[in-house]
């Protein structure tokens, strides 16, 4: 191999790491690594738990490689029928989908996928076109309008039931509406709404659903039923004290008190046994990636950019805020899996397909300045 070559090798490497966002790139892997020692320690009796997780890293790490490299005007173009096949498939979910555990949200199209998980991208790349091309022009219509292309998919899927995903679709849409310049007249006016019809919604949600607000607010009612997993999360965060009990020394996870505590509780397992520092720690890591995200957002070019950036920064903060909340005990369980921490692929590769199109975003727009 002559010289000429090793450089067209060497130069090829380079293009390839470049569309990786340093700052952005370190804050993942860090995440990622605190993710795999505690997922180590609370999926030790869960042969192959480890290795199955390293293989969704790889995965969403293509994915995340992949959205770097397209450019936001090509994302532009992939709105309105990403939008469009999303609704398309959570309205075949409602006519032949999969039940499991009493939910119909999964469909067989040559493999299993739960189309809800598309419209946590879908719907702030759909309402950042829509935004970007009212640009200038934007008035109380064109809230309504993006209103009603949130209030769509969030119906269908909070149907089938699943409040967790409808929740983070929801605040995925919202940021934008938001972010594009939604008065705070406005947002007081729905609070008061939503406060006001609170009996309605009660009295419209599932008996599961109910169950988990009332344990909110009193888990000791039913401490060996709906209580428990409240219960059993809150004592393994407050036993960790400020040092923690040590690495594969949580008694909680180890004696299996902690239910799901590889996917949604494992920030109960993480809290056992690194305690309040280790919280520190985490939340600190939590805070430069919104940070960054939100840095990527404010410098981007065009309204779409801005808009999409900012709802893709503020979902990782969801996940985080819900995840925490819930396991903390301030919110009710909702099924929301700690971001890049807990085990699972669609999350992971959702989250890696945003954090792509956070580096595509910021890419670019150091090429547009060149």
């Amino acid at each position: 191999m002559n010289l000429i070559d090793k450089h067209n090798i060497w130069q090829s490497i380079k293009s390839h790491i470049a569309v990786f966002d340093g700052p952005l790139s370190l804050i993942l892997l860090l995440i990622l690594s605190v993710g795999m020692v505690t997922l180590y320690s609370a999926g030790i009796d869960f042969p192959g738990c480890v290795e199955d997780q390293l293989r969704n890293i790889l995965v969403a790490f293509v994915i995340m490689w992949v959205a770097a490299n397209i450019p936001p005007q090509t994302l532009m173009r992939f709105a309105i029928p990403v939008y469009a096949l999303g609704v398309s498939l959570l309205i075949a979910v409602a006519v032949f989908g999969i039940v499991k555990k009493g939910s119909r949200r999964w469909i067989n199209i040559g493999t299993v996928i739960q189309p809800s998980e598309i419209m946590k991208i879908a719907m702030p790349l759909m309402l950042a076109w829509y935004f970007q091309k009212r640009e200038g022009m934007i008035n109380w219509r064109d809230y309504l309008v993006a209103a009603l292309l949130l209030a769509l998919p969030v119906g269908m899927i909070i149907r089938q039931p699943d409040l967790g995903t409808g929740t983070l679709v929801i605040a995925a849409g919202f940021y934008v509406i938001f972010l594009a310049g939604l008065s705070w007249r406005i947002l007081i006016g729905l609070a008061v709404a939503v406060g006001a019809s609170l009996p309605v919604l009660w009295s419209v949600l599932h008996d599961y659903q109910r169950q988990r607000v009332m344990m909110l607010i009193d888990p000791t009612s039913d401490p060996l039923g709906k209580g428990f997993h409240i219960i059993q999360s809150t004592i393994a965060v407050g036993s960790g004290g400020i040092f923690g009990k040590g690495w594969l020394k949580g008694t909680q996870a180890h004696l299996e008190f902690i239910p799901e505590r590889t996917t949604d509780f494992i920030f109960a397992v993480f809290s056992e046994e690194f305690g309040l520092i280790g919280n520190g720690v985490l939340l600190f890591l939590y805070v430069l990636l919104i940070g960054r995200g939100m840095m990527i957002a404010v410098n981007a070019t065009t309204m779409f950019t801005r808009l999409l950036a900012g709802a893709i920064t503020l979902i990782f903060f969801t996940y985080a805020f819900v995840n925490m909340g819930m396991v903390s005990g301030i919110l009710p369980v909702v099924g929301v899996p700690l971001p890049l921490m807990s085990y699972g692929g669609t999350a992971l590769v959702t989250l890696g397909l945003g954090a792509g199109i956070l580096m595509s975003i910021q890419r670019h727009r150091k090429l547009i300045q060149t």
